[in-house]
């Protein structure tokens, strides 16, 4: 959080689509928008990872949400420990930081997707 309890977040979203794509949804809000985006990115049955982040890319919060079933373990911790990291989000991150564009979503380009023997 800002100053006096402002908000100008990015929340992102680790959205399942099949075992071998997910997405990456980005969404700026400000004040009380942002806060309904995270709760509704937490709430979404498919979202595997949430994470909000301010302005400048620093991560604020996040964690896995129940789209997490559908994915193997390993997979789950290879992906929290990377999301920060994993291109394909830095660049959503980047096209909301510059403030032209209220929500991105892009398929998110990982080499963390699960083989086919980690495949549930």
């Amino acid at each position: 959080m800002g100053f006096f309890g402002s908000k100008d977040w990015n929340v992102i979203a680790i959205i399942f689509e099949r075992p071998d794509m997910y997405r990456a949804n980005g969404n700026r809000g400000k004040g009380g928008e942002a806060t309904t985006i995270r709760d509704n990115v937490k709430n979404h049955p498919r979202t595997i990872f949430w994470g909000v982040f301010d302005q400048k890319g620093a991560f604020l919060e996040g964690g896995p949400a129940g789209g997490a079933r559908s994915i193997p373990t390993t997979t789950l911790q290879r992906l929290v420990r990377d999301v920060a990291k994993i291109p394909t989000v830095l660049e959503v991150l980047g096209i909301l930081e510059k403030g032209t564009e209220k929500s991105v979503s892009k398929t998110l380009v990982w080499n963390g997707y699960p083989t086919k023997s980690e495949t549930k």
